[in-house]
């Protein structure tokens, strides 16, 4: 995870928190943490990079609506990534004030 962007790890995260992580939703999910507009050629180029890295897995609903789902490797790496995380975190909060 460590040759992602910070965008596309959000993506990741969004992706893993959807019921149904279609482009809209996952558009919708980080303009509400971002706190303004995604721009689809913003969006679907870093959904197609994961896509192609073997993190995402891209589906079909229907004809007009893609299904983004977390691959084996993407679920992994995240919790990698979580892992690596949480160890700054404990030494932060063991530091004294």
């Amino acid at each position: 995870m460590y040759d992602l962007t910070g965008f596309q790890r959000d993506l990741l995260y969004v992706i893993a928190g959807l019921d149904e992580p279609h482009g809209l939703a996952i558009k919708e999910n980080l303009e509400g943490y971002y706190e303004k507009e995604i721009h689809h050629g913003r969006l679907y180029p870093n959904l197609d990079t994961l896509v192609e890295k073997g993190l995402v897995e891209k589906g079909e609903k229907d004809r007009r609506t893609n299904i983004y789902t977390l691959t084996r490797r993407g679920h992994r790496e995240i919790a990698a990534r979580r892992e690596w995380e949480q160890q700054y975190i404990e030494l932060e909060e063991s530091a004294p004030a």
